[in-house]
């Protein structure tokens, strides 16, 4: 299996799922090329806790971290790895253009998996059609699932046959807890680039923690972050907390850090977050959490599944310590079920044969159409051409607009 990652939680996910693979599967992994790519610090912590991280990499060559490659190797690498499945552990656009266009004509054709790296409650029509070109579409609770296949059988596309459609994965990085040190005194706040969207918002979070850590001298209150204000994320951030921490005069006791969740969990006496699959990490590593609701609860904020947790909590219980410990029931429904339910490996099995035999019927992206062909070639774009010259291409264009916009 070959595996593309395009930016930091979907490298995660991505070395999560080849580590849950059996040990005598040969599997690459590697970093397609893009303005949202990770740094070296990021992919680092990506891999941290797998195989690919204990064996200091996979990528072309061996040895190493995995390799951020320009489309144009990407596809040569392919070409020489011969895989009967490639994983796209990517953001939509990018898993549309490599299975439409980029590797759409490998041969022998290899199987096309995809999926998405964390809490994708509600299911939704967009991440849906932007893999409809795979086969396989791999989620992680059961209610993902009927979702996810409600929305195919409506829509059409994905695969229909030799296993196609939507499968069942435990979230990879919930087993990656090691040795607990004998000391937990560490509160994480587990940040989450899109919400809350409010500046305002945002400040009351970071002044909530400040009034903890206070009050809790005997706690280390960390903010964890993805990336530092100068690093990309899967999604962007309008307003970084550590930048906005410095603005706010930055004084007091919170702290921020990067690197692996599992590292940080494994200190944690506490754990709080508005939105994060962080939260199910928390959960597996048996540390009290708060899943804050001042800002909502509901699609939008990312945080809809966690109703009837029991783990909701606002920012003066956040500023008093108070967690929560998850309902048993909620988790069964929610990610923390039976191994036997997961259904994805064998899912791949059969895709991996029928690739091999040459008999795999090509699944049908809805997004093959003339309408979706501009949209299409803006994602080659991204790829091809080096994310600096890309920058200066927007600068310029911006520029542009606003000395027309001024005639």
């Amino acid at each position: 299996m070959l595996a593309v990652a395009d930016s930091d939680s979907y490298l995660k996910w991505a070395a999560g799922l080849l580590d849950a693979m059996p040990s005598d599967w040969v599997t690459e992994l590697l970093v397609v090329r893009s303005p949202i790519a990770p740094s070296e610090s990021q992919i680092q912590a990506a891999v941290s806790g797998t195989r690919i991280g204990r064996a200091g990499g996979s990528g072309e060559g061996g040895g190493g971290l995995p390799p951020v490659l320009a489309a144009r190797r990407l596809r040569r690498a392919a070409e020489r790895f011969r895989p009967d499945v490639v994983l796209l552990a990517c953001t939509g656009p990018v898993v549309d253009v490599l299975a439409a266009e980029i590797l759409d004509d490998l041969r022998p054709r290899p199987a096309f998996v995809s999926g998405l790296p964390g809490i994708s409650v509600p299911a939704t029509e967009k991440a849906w059609l932007y893999r409809s070109g795979c086969e396989l579409f791999v989620v992680h609770s059961g209610r993902e699932v009927r979702e996810f296949a409600a929305i195919g059988a409506a829509l059409g596309g994905g695969g229909s046959a030799a296993g196609g459609g939507v499968a069942l994965a435990r979230l990879p990085y919930l087993d990656l807890g090691g040795p607990v040190p004998a000391e937990r005194d560490r509160v994480i706040f587990a940040t989450q680039a899109k919400v809350p969207r409010r500046r305002e918002e945002r400040e009351t979070v970071l002044l909530a923690l400040a009034a903890l850590a206070e009050a809790r001298p005997d706690l280390d209150v960390v903010v964890k972050l993805r990336g530092r204000d100068s690093e990309r994320q899967t999604h962007n951030e309008r307003h970084h907390y550590e930048r906005l921490w410095l603005a706010m005069a930055g004084e007091g006791r919170v702290r921020f850090a990067t690197g692996p969740m599992h590292e940080h969990l494994s200190r944690a006496a506490g754990f709080v977050t508005v939105s994060s699959t962080a939260a199910l990490e928390a959960i597996a590593a048996g540390v009290p959490l708060l899943i804050l609701s001042d800002f909502g609860v509901s699609a939008e904020m990312i945080n809809l599944v966690f109703e009837g947790s029991g783990c909701l909590g606002t920012l003066d219980d956040l500023a008093k310590g108070e967690f929560r410990v998850p309902d048993g029931e909620w988790c069964r429904a929610n990610y923390f079920h039976d191994d036997a339910e997961s259904d994805w490996l064998d899912r791949i099995r059969e895709l991996a044969a029928a690739a091999g035999e040459g008999g795999l019927a090509p699944a049908r992206s809805l997004l093959d159409g003339p309408e979706h062909a501009a949209a299409r070639r803006r994602a080659r774009l991204r790829l091809e051409v080096p994310p600096r010259v890309l920058r200066y291409g927007y600068r310029a264009r911006r520029r542009v607009r606003r000395y027309l916009k001024a005639l």
